[in-house]
C-alpha cells in the first residue's frame, strides 16, 4: 500500500495513495495501528537497489499476547454471524484490492521485487481468491446420518476451530496470505497474520481494505518481528488452535514439531523441486517457449516453478536450443520499468545460493549453456540460467534453487523419467509434456506429487485444490477443501423418544 514517505495513518483516514512511494509498516492489533516510530523497527529494503525504502514495526511479547486476546474475543462473536455477512464483507474486500491494483501492485515490485506486470495479476489473482471464498464459504454444510431408531437424531455440524496463526512467504506476498486469511475468515474463525519481514506491503494492504470493507476488529490482527519469537510464542499459546505455514521445508518441519508439542491443528505448504517430463511426441519447440516464462516468472522464485527438465534424447537438442534461445529474450531488470520481464531475486542470499549452485555444478562436469552470473552491481539481480548435465549427481538435481535456473537432463523411457522424478523427498508439483494420452495418464499416475499439470501449466486457480505430499507438505488449499483445515467436525446424537 502506498502513502507519502514517513506519513502514518490511522485506521479512521482514506488513505491517499501516490505512485513510487512506501508505506511505514506497522502492527495491526484489536483494529488499531502500531507505527514503527512506537516500537524497535527494521529496514525494508527494495531489492532493485538494495536501498532502504521504508520501516517495519517489531512486535514485543505484550503485542503478540494482545492478538491473541483480541483475536479470542472477536471469535466469539464472529463465529456467530450468519455467513451471508462474512460473505458480503469478503466481497467489499475483493473489490476494494481490484479498485486499488495499481498502488497495490507497485508495492509489491518496490519491496519483493517481481515484474510490475505480474504484480498486477498477483493482485487481480488474489481478488478472484477472495471472491470465491466468500461464496463457497455459504456452503459449509454439515449433514444428517440416517439413524436405526426412529427415536434418534444423528447430526454432524462443521464449527469453526477458532484462532489461527498464519505464517506466509514473500514471493507471493499478497495471494499467500489472501488464501489463508480468506478461507479462515470464511470458516468464521479468526487469524494472527504474521507476515514477510521481506516484503510487507501485501500483508499491510489486505488488514487496511479488510477493516474498509467492515471486518470486525480483532478478526485479523497483523504482527511483525523476530520469527522464531513470534512462533514459539504464539504456535505455544492456548488460544491459538490452528497453524498454517507456507514456507522452506526446513521452518516447516520444526513448526510442525514444534505444533505437534501442542496437539495443534497445522497445514504446512512447503518447497517443492517440481519435475517436467517433455517425451520426444512433444512439440519441443513450444513446450520450451511455454516452460520458459513459466520457469522464470518471479525469477523463479515460485514453489511449484518448473525446476528439473528431464527430456527424452529424441528431442532433447531441439528442447534444449529453444530454451536457450527463450531465455536470452528476457529482459532483466527493476519491475518499474518498461517492458522488464524479470525482476531482481529478493534479497541478497538468494543471489548467493545461486552462485553456489553453478559453482558446484561447473565442478560436477555440467555445461552452463545459458547465464550463470550475477547482473549488475546494485541489486540483486541474477542472469536465467540453465544447466544441462548427463546425470543426478549435482547439487542442482538435489537443491530447490528457488531462482532462474532451470537444469536440463536426458532421459530414455518412461519409467527412467518417472523414477528419477520420484527421487527426491518433494512431492508437490509436476508437469508432463506429450501428445500421447497413454503417456500422460501413466505419468501422472505414477508422480508422486500433489498436483500433476498436463500440457499446459493449470495449477493454482481459487477453485482447485493446491498442496504437496511427503517433504513438500499436507493439507490443501484452493478447491473445496481449503476450509477442512479450519473447520472441527462435532457428531451429535440425540435421543428424541420417551424413556421407559
Amino acid at each position: 500500500m502506498l502513502v507519502p514517505q514517513g506519513r502514518w495513518h490511522s485506521g479512521s483516514e482514506r488513505i491517499i495513495m501516490t505512485q513510487h512511494e512506501y508505506a511505514d509498516i506497522g502492527l495491526f492489533i484489536a483494529g488499531a495501528w502500531i507505527g514503527p516510530r512506537e516500537r524497535e523497527a527494521q529496514p525494508v529494503i527494495n531489492p532493485a537497489t538494495g536501498q532502504q525504502i521504508g520501516l517495519m514495526a517489531m512486535a514485543t511479547p505484550d503485542d503478540l499476547e494482545a492478538s491473541v486476546r483480541s483475536a479470542q474475543a472477536a471469535f466469539d462473536d464472529w463465529k456467530q454471524r450468519s455467513p451471508l455477512d462474512r460473505s458480503a464483507i469478503l466481497r467489499r474486500f475483493a473489490n476494494l484490492l481490484r479498485e486499488n491494483e495499481e498502488s497495490i501492485a507497485t508495492a509489491i515490485t518496490l519491496d519483493e521485487g517481481k515484474p510490475l506486470a505480474e504484480a498486477r495479476v498477483e493482485v487481480r489473482a488474489s481478488a478472484d481468491h477472495v471472491d470465491w471464498h466468500a461464496e463457497e464459504g455459504r456452503r459449509i454444510y454439515g449433514r444428517v446420518i440416517p439413524s436405526r431408531s426412529p427415536a434418534v437424531q444423528q447430526l454432524v455440524l462443521r464449527e469453526p476451530v477458532g484462532v489461527c496463526l498464519a505464517i506466509t512467504p514473500w514471493n507471493f506476498p499478497l495471494s499467500q496470505a489472501v488464501r489463508k486469511v480468506a478461507a479462515a475468515l470464511a470458516c468464521g474463525c479468526t487469524m494472527i497474520l504474521k507476515g514477510p519481514a521481506e516484503a510487507p506491503s501485501a500483508c499491510l494492504a489486505i488488514a487496511r481494505y479488510l477493516q474498509e470493507a467492515g471486518l470486525p476488529d480483532g478478526c485479523l490482527n497483523l504482527v511483525w518481528g523476530n520469527a522464531a519469537m513470534i512462533s514459539q510464542t504464539l504456535v505455544a499459546h492456548p488460544d491459538v488452535r490452528k497453524i498454517t505455514f507456507t514456507g522452506s521445508v526446513e521452518v516447516g518441519k520444526n513448526l510442525a514439531e514444534l505444533a505437534g508439542r501442542h496437539m495443534k491443528r497445522t497445514t504446512m505448504e512447503l518447497g517443492g523441486h517440481a519435475p517436467v517430463l517433455v517425451f520426444d511426441d512433444a512439440d519441443a519447440e513450444g513446450a520450451a517457449l511455454a516452460l520458459a516464462g513459466n520457469k522464470l516468472r518471479n525469477a523463479g522464485q515460485v514453489c511449484i516453478s518448473p525446476t528439473r527438465f528431464f527430456v527424452q534424447a529424441g528431442v532433447h537438442q531441439r528442447f534444449v536450443d529453444a530454451l536457450v534461445n527463450a531465455f536470452a529474450s528476457v529482459k532483466v531488470g527493476d519491475g518499474l520499468e518498461a517492458d522488464v520481464q524479470m525482476g531482481p531475486l529478493c534479497h541478497a542470499r538468494r543471489i548467493t545460493e545461486m552462485e553456489r549452485l553453478v559453482e558446484d555444478a561447473r565442478a560436477g562436469g555440467a555445461a552452463v549453456l545459458a547465464g550463470g552470473t550475477r547482473q549488475g552491481n546494485a541489486g540483486y539481480f541474477f542472469a536465467p540460467t540453465i544447466v544441462d548435465t548427463m546425470g543426478d549427481r549435482i547439487a542442482l538435481m538435489r537443491d530447490e534453487p528457488f531462482g532462474p535456473i532451470a537444469v536440463i537432463s536426458r532421459f530414455g523411457d518412461i519409467s527412467d523419467a518417472v523414477d528419477r522424478a520420484n527421487a527426491l523427498p518433494f512431492g508437490l508439483a509436476s508437469y508432463v509434456f506429450t501428445s500421447s494420452l497413454e503417456r500422460a495418464d501413466r505419468a501422472a499416475a505414477a508422480l508422486q506429487a500433489g498436483m500433476v499439470s498436463i500440457n499446459h501449466f493449470g495449477l493454482a486457480l481459487p477453485e482447485t485444490p493446491f498442496g504437496g505430499v511427503r517433504d513438500s507438505g499436507y493439507g490443501t488449499e484452493g478447491g473445496s477443501e481449503t476450509f477442512d483445515g479450519y473447520l472441527n467436525t462435532k457428531f451429535v446424537s440425540r435421543f428424541a423418544g420417551v424413556y421407559p
